[in-house]
């Protein structure tokens, strides 16, 4: 199997998918020695065989989208319809945002994934709840999944931790003045990430045919008529049927204060587990476009779990704060990501490959945030290497 490839895809997917991101992403390669990336492979192929497990789908997921999706309905109805003040849409308006964002993690990132079900359309659907609440399937799927699942953490073609001048994640990236304040500003910024998103970042790629450095197919046919119709539905239920009910300065605030209670979460979940200090930031060697590492190797050394033992935020946060193992295996239901993070771990550790986490999410938080101080001084800086 591809270390680009997800789980389920014949081999005919995955030749399509290799060549795909040969022919539109920068030319980068791995090292091909696939030692620990077929022992971490035969372990979790053994855990699935022995307990009978499906990889992708099964009801603990279907049962879980109902509740979410139940939660996110209810809530909207109640906001636009029942809430007779301020503080009772306040409440609404932040279940409501906690709503979509468990839609994000648990529903449409699996579906992204291709590890919500079996079928092909179903995946589809699920992937799409990201239209019904703003953004775009057909984006996310190159950005996310293609480009920032393919190159983690490698300066120049990760697009997850360029901030397009606005702060400095990377020590390969250039340092500005104004980036001494970044662990302070940052967390705002963090609060605007899905307003950039819904209003700003998606028509930009349709536009540009680019995401970041890289080149992508614009959306076509059914792919961007799910596009224009996720962004209709969008508009629709964030503005135009609630202001035949409410004037419009109440409908922009609870709009703001819904999408600014999403930023943060969103961001800090995907921050965690690779913007750190012991987090890997390699580069390819010289200009021969080669990662030392293999691919495998290279995903276990850029990424962080955390509160790998709360089942709380494991469910809320669709297991990605197990997120080695999410991605090594991303078309595997994150709903057995608990059951194969100790083997994960102990293949790593007899491989001798690192294998690191954070035991909360508030040490996470706290690593993070001496690693935007750290990179907003100006006695950090490698050359930035492309």
């Amino acid at each position: 199997m591809s270390p680009v490839s997800g789980e389920g895809e014949n081999e005919d997917d995955v030749k399509r998918r290799v060549d795909r991101i040969r022919q539109l992403a920068e030319t980068l390669r791995f090292n091909t020695d696939r030692t620990f990336h077929g022992k971490v492979h035969h372990a979790v192929d053994e855990y699935f065989r022995s307990t009978g497990r499906q990889k992708r789908g099964g009801w603990q997921i279907y049962i879980k989208s109902c509740v979410i999706l139940a939660c996110f309905f209810l809530s909207y109805f109640l906001l636009v319809f029942l809430a007779q003040n301020v503080w009772q849409g306040l409440v609404l308006a932040i279940i409501l945002s906690s709503s979509i964002t468990a839609i994000g993690f648990n529903i449409q990132h699996d579906g992204g994934h291709q590890s919500f079900s079996d079928h092909r359309l179903v995946n589809r659907l699920a992937a799409m709840t990201m239209d019904l609440v703003g953004a775009s399937s057909y984006m996310w799927h190159w950005k996310h999944a293609m480009f920032h699942h393919n190159y983690v953490n490698i300066a120049g073609y990760d697009p997850d931790i360029d901030l397009g001048g606005l702060g400095r994640l990377s020590p390969h990236q250039e340092w500005l003045w104004f980036y001494r304040w970044q662990h302070l500003y940052m967390w705002v910024l963090y609060g605007l990430l899905v307003i950039k998103w819904q209003l700003f970042d998606d028509f930009k790629n349709l536009i540009t045919g680019r995401i970041y450095r890289h080149r992508m197919p614009r959306p076509k046919g059914t792919d961007l008529l799910i596009f224009i119709a996720g962004k209709l539905s969008f508009v629709t239920l964030a503005f135009v049927i609630p202001l035949f009910y409410h004037p419009p300065g109440a409908v922009v605030f609870f709009y703001l204060v819904t999408v600014l209670t999403m930023g943060v979460p969103l961001s800090i979940v995907f921050q965690l587990p690779h913007c750190m200090e012991r987090a890997d930031f390699p580069l390819p060697v010289g200009d021969t476009g080669l990662m030392e590492n293999p691919w495998a190797v290279h995903q276990a050394r850029v990424t962080l779990d955390f509160d790998r033992h709360s089942p709380v935020r494991t469910w809320l946060l669709g297991g990605l704060n197990f997120h080695i193992e999410h991605h090594l295996f991303p078309g595997v239901c994150h709903t057995n990501y608990p059951g194969i993070s100790k083997l994960v771990e102990e293949v790593c550790r007899q491989a001798g490959v690192k294998y690191a986490e954070h035991p909360s999410i508030w040490t996470g938080l706290a690593e993070h945030y001496r690693w935007l101080k750290k990179m907003g001084m100006p006695d950090h800086i490698r050359g930035l290497q492309q």
